[in-house]
C-alpha cells in the first residue's frame, strides 16, 4: 500500500514539474529580446514578437530577453 501512495506522490510531483515547465515555455515565447551592448550598456534594437505590443529602446518593457552584443 506505501508503495503506491509514494508512486501516486511521485507522479504528481513529476505532472506538476512538466505543466510548470510547459507554462514557463508558453510564457516567454513571445517576450521581445532587447540587444544590449557590452561596451556602452545601453540598447541597440529591440525585437517585438508580439504585434500587440510596439516596444522600442526608448519604451522598453518590463519583462525581457536580455541579449549582450558587441
Amino acid at each position: 500500500m506505501k508503495a503506491i501512495i509514494d508512486y501516486t506522490i511521485a507522479l504528481v510531483v513529476v505532472i506538476g514539474l512538466f505543466a510548470t515547465l510547459i507554462f514557463m515555455m508558453l510564457r516567454t515565447d513571445d517576450m521581445p529580446d532587447v540587444y544590449i551592448s557590452n561596451s556602452t550598456n545601453e540598447c541597440v534594437k529591440v525585437i517585438n514578437y508580439d504585434s500587440r505590443f510596439d516596444y522600442s529602446c526608448e519604451t522598453l518593457p518590463e519583462k525581457y530577453n536580455h541579449i549582450w552584443v558587441e
